[in-house]
């Protein structure tokens, strides 16, 4: 698959992108063009980087600039109704914190029980263990998330 990346004759889901960000223990924001952004910096809608889940039914829109290696991102998330996303573990150590700006979703961390959440909610959890963002309604789920990587030592 990353041979197929390489040449041009693919192009990598959120999926396989976070799979690889964290076999190679950096941040996921890695895998996205880099641009020097010093100062203020607007970050137009129509000019953003989306990356979409190969179904379409999942995408995550990066709201900071990708000027270099950071230990917080900040991205929003789109689900369409109904649908069921799930996420492999992250690095040993990555938090994430989800307000649910609209809709209503569950989110399952672990072995845990799902754990719904609508319109205003949020949650922090620790993010090195598999999870998954299921929205339970008709309509398209948005939902912004904080991630925080910890410190790399060495």
């Amino acid at each position: 698959m990353l041979g197929q990346i390489e040449t041009g004759k693919s192009t990598p889901t959120i999926a396989l992108l976070w799979k690889v960000a964290t076999a190679l223990g950096v941040p996921f924001a890695t895998f996205i063009d880099v641009e020097h952004a010093g100062g203020t910096v607007v970050l137009r809608k129509d000019g953003a980087k989306v990356l979409s889940s190969s179904d379409g039914r999942f995408t995550s829109r990066a709201l900071f600039p990708f000027d270099a290696e950071r230990k917080v991102e900040f991205y929003e998330l789109r689900i369409a109704a109904y649908h069921t996303e799930p996420a492999d573990a992250h690095a040993p150590g990555t938090r994430e914190n989800i307000i649910v700006n609209q809709g209503a979703i569950e989110i399952t961390v672990g072995q845990d029980r799902p754990i719904h959440l609508r319109e205003g909610d949020a949650i922090v959890f620790e993010a090195d263990v598999p999870h998954s963002y299921r929205n339970v309604e008709p309509t398209e789920a948005v939902l912004y998330l904080v991630m925080t990587y910890i410190e790399r030592i060495g």
